[in-house]
């Protein structure tokens, strides 16, 4: 059994903030894959499925992000998991917005809600880190992260949700390679191998199978030759 958290704040005024871009991975996995109706559990919303052939618990949080490690020590201790058995959702500052990488176990990098699950859980356990991009300066950070995700962000932020949640069930089979490529295969395709000819390049003509006869007379075509 796999225990996938995201992180996010509760309620709707938050609902769409970068800070939430873990309760939106675990919303579209729910979603593409059958899972049951979110119930209250742990401090938390929970939702039950399968992937990939392997029992999965979908957990969000619900005692806002600084204390996002109550819920996921709970529910890890119920179903008597290892930390291991957790992969984490969550925003990340120092990726480009779209990119996306898994990291095992680690520092928080300051992230109150991975700061929280450590102290419950130990710092051993799975990340999926999901891009955002920094504002550029540390005051900045808190009403950005804070902020809905802008017009502009709609493209990349659906294909990354999508690219998630095709993987999703190699990451519940530990596959952590499959699950990448199946993310990129969302957010950088690969680009077709058919080059189109260049506008400015004239065609070949094929010879006409059928000339016209030559008309000259002898002395015309040797005086041609002269030209």
């Amino acid at each position: 059994m796999k225990l996938f958290v995201g992180l996010g704040n509760p309620g709707q005024k938050y609902a769409r903030n970068r800070h939430n871009i873990g309760f939106m991975a675990l919303d579209r996995i729910a979603q593409d894959h059958g899972f049951g109706p979110w119930k209250s559990k742990f401090q938390a919303q929970l939702s039950e499925g399968r992937l990939g052939g392997e029992k999965v618990l979908l957990l969000k949080p619900q005692a806002f992000m600084n204390r996002s490690g109550q819920s996921v020590g709970e529910a890890m201790r119920f179903y008597k998991l290892d930390s291991t058995d957790v992969t984490v959702f969550h925003d990340e500052l120092d990726l480009a917005p779209g990119k996306v990488r898994v990291k095992a176990g680690g520092g928080h990098a300051g992230h109150n809600g991975l700061r929280s699950i450590h102290e419950h859980i130990s710092p051993a356990y799975d990340r999926v880190r999901l891009g955002i991009g920094h504002p550029g300066r540390k005051e900045m950070v808190s009403p950005y992260v804070l902020s809905d995700f802008a017009k502009a962000d709609a493209e990349w932020l659906e294909d990354v949700l999508r690219g998630v949640s095709d993987g999703a069930s190699h990451l519940a089979t530990d596959e952590s390679g499959k699950f990448m490529n199946a993310v990129a295969l969302r957010t950088a395709p690969p680009r077709s191998s058919k080059t189109p000819a260049k506008a400015d390049t004239p065609a070949k003509q094929a010879p006409n199978p059928n000339p016209a006869p030559d008309e000259r007379s002898p002395m015309q075509k040797l005086l041609d030759k002269f030209r």
